[in-house]
């Protein structure tokens, strides 16, 4: 049944949650870090994250924690890796890619599929905790 103009009116938006844009921006940057722009989303999302942590909506200093704390550990487990790779006999042996193979199966592929699930709740305006690689909340 069709609606008339008066009803499509009365309708109103979802409210937005203090500081939801903010945690989406947090999600997004820790996405395009991972994916896009390694190092340089990382260095905007350490800028947004001084520059709001002290004043943001309780929903947006989660968000930021979070993200900074899992980008902290993507880049210690991309450390570690390397590591690996080195102490296998460096980047020309084969047992290189073995580690890269099942790094980026494991540990890089569950870091993106947190991030996704992390924007879509900051989308939703609700908190999230990254499991594992996440602070308490």
């Amino acid at each position: 049944m069709p609606r008339s103009a008066h009803e499509s009116e009365q309708e109103q938006p979802e409210p937005i949650t203090p500081g939801q844009g903010l945690a989406v921006t947090a999600e997004a940057l820790y996405i395009t870090n991972l994916l896009l722009l390694p190092g340089l989303a990382f260095i905007a999302l350490v800028i947004v994250y001084v520059r709001n942590i002290r004043t943001a909506p309780a929903l947006a200093v989660c968000h930021l924690r979070q993200t900074l704390s899992a980008s902290l550990w993507a880049g210690t487990l991309l450390l570690v890796a390397n590591i690996i790779i080195v102490l296998l006999g460096g980047y020309r042996s084969p047992n290189t890619w073995m580690v890269v193979i099942i790094y980026f199966t494991t540990c890089h592929a569950t870091l993106v599929l947190l991030g996704v699930l992390g924007l879509a709740r900051a989308m939703a305006g609700q908190c999230f905790r990254y499991p594992l690689v996440g602070r308490p909340l």
